[in-house]
């Protein structure tokens, strides 16, 4: 039986090493490579415990084959944990203005509803400068594994912001967005912010 094809984000510690170069040529070369990205990683205090051997610079791939790259990934495991997101639902997708400088990632604490992510949705494209919403799953990658097992990783939501402002602006925004929805009583967590520095692909 053929697996759905998921697309997705792929997120690598970018270490100024020769394995990190010779990730990026490969992603550059990719057909299964949209988009690549380089980008500061701020975890929140409540991701922080389950990913302690994070990195604070990443290389962030828009990716439309899960198979290919988890795959790649799994084979070449790093001490600093490398993350994918994979797209299973796109509760939204629209034009604004500018281009795209952030991504924020986020987990649901509970499973989530279809009523739920309906209110989710719905409050979330309030904020105008969200050009994607998405739901989907999290697979985690590294050599050292954490002491602690993420629980919520059937349940992320990721969210594609543009916007001429500055990050610290933009997380702001987004922080505000998370607190909509939590006010409609659904646990939205913070898991990371992912700020574009430089578009490589």
């Amino acid at each position: 039986m053929s697996q759905t094809m998921l697309d997705g984000y792929a997120c690598v510690p970018y270490m100024h090493d020769h394995r990190s170069i010779e990730i990026k040529d490969a992603w550059y070369a990719s057909n299964n490579v949209e988009n690549m990205f380089f980008v500061t990683a701020t975890f929140s205090s409540d991701s922080k415990p389950y990913f302690p051997s994070h990195a604070n610079h990443y290389l962030l791939a828009k990716f439309s084959d899960n198979a290919k790259i988890t795959k790649d990934m799994a084979m070449h495991p790093q001490e600093k944990t490398a993350f994918v997101f994979n797209i299973s639902s796109e509760l939204f997708e629209r034009d604004v203005e500018g281009t795209m400088n952030f991504v924020s990632v986020y987990y649901l604490e509970y499973s989530k509803s279809d009523e739920d992510l309906s209110d989710l949705a719905m409050v979330v494209s309030k904020n105008d400068r969200v050009s994607k919403a998405s739901t989907g799953n999290m697979l985690t990658f590294s050599s050292e594994p954490s002491k602690f097992t993420f629980p919520y990783s059937n349940n992320m939501v990721v969210l594609e912001v543009s916007s001429q402002k500055s990050h610290q602006s933009v997380n702001k925004y987004c922080e505000m967005t998370r607190r909509n929805v939590c006010r409609k009583g659904i646990t939205m967590t913070n898991m990371v912010g992912l700020s574009i520095l430089e578009k490589l692909k």
